[in-house]
């Protein structure tokens, strides 16, 4: 649930503040469970011993579909507590780091074949660094497999209708079992976030607006339709040129 909100920007996005309901709340949504998640695998499709980074991975549940699927996952994400729930989640030896996507990562270059990096970018006013770090560190033909929220659907959450064309942000409240917390975003036009890939050095493989899981249609038969005819997410692949050799090419 969600409402618009003001809230200074220093007070929003505090994840751990509400780690623990936000998680059980992402477990089995209709969102998160029957819709982005399984997004984001099928495009990840095969991932049998690639080397995967999950940027911004909150408490771990596409780090553990992506493991169980047979990939070496090393998680970051800039919540402490978010992290915490994780470690609970994926074990005691799980590589799991945190980090700020904003700022220099903590790992070679080349040292991951894809990074899947789930609903975070919409946290980002500038693109731009996140992505070259992001390009850094993935080997020549490494994809980038982001989800956002989509462009046109951040355009009509308020009114009067922002300039579609501006980067601008927006405050929503959250609310779990009655805790409302406040959370901001920014959003692009579609167009500049095609440019942010491919001014990092990246280029477009597949720009998706997937349908939810159909067993999603009985569970949550009253919100189903909405979200299988309305723009809620939005998909990117993007890949490394093979024969990339650093982030200047």
């Amino acid at each position: 649930m969600e409402r618009m909100t003001d809230v200074p920007e220093s007070q929003a996005n505090d994840y751990d503040s509400f780690a623990e309901a936000y998680s059980a709340e992402n477990e089995n949504n209709l969102l998160n469970a029957y819709y982005e998640r399984p997004a984001m695998l099928a495009l990840a499709g095969d991932v049998g011993g690639r080397r995967i980074l999950d940027a911004g991975c909150g408490s771990g549940p596409l780090s553990a579909a992506l493991r169980d699927r047979g990939a070496v996952v090393t998680g970051i994400d800039a919540s402490a507590g978010m992290l915490a729930l994780a470690r609970r989640r994926l074990g005691d030896d799980a590589d799991l780091h945190l980090v700020d996507l904003r700022d220099r990562l903590p790992f070679a270059d080349g040292a991951f074949d894809d990074v899947v990096a789930s609903l975070v970018l919409h946290y980002l006013e500038d693109w731009g660094p996140t992505l070259a770090e992001l390009r850094r560190v993935l080997r020549p033909g490494g994809r980038l497999i982001a989800s956002v929220d989509h462009p046109f659907g951040a355009y009509t959450v308020q009114d009067p209708r922002p300039n579609y064309f501006a980067t601008t942000s927006y405050s929503l409240d959250w609310t779990f079992n009655g805790q409302s917390v406040p959370m901001r975003f920014w959003r692009k036009p579609l167009h500049a976030m095609t440019d942010a890939f491919t001014t990092a050095g990246f280029r477009l493989s597949a720009l998706c607006e997937p349908q939810p899981d159909p067993a999603a249609r009985e569970l949550f038969p009253d919100d189903f339709h909405d979200l299988s005819t309305k723009t809620c997410f939005l998909f990117f692949v993007v890949e490394v040129p093979p024969t990339a050799t650093g982030s200047d090419d």
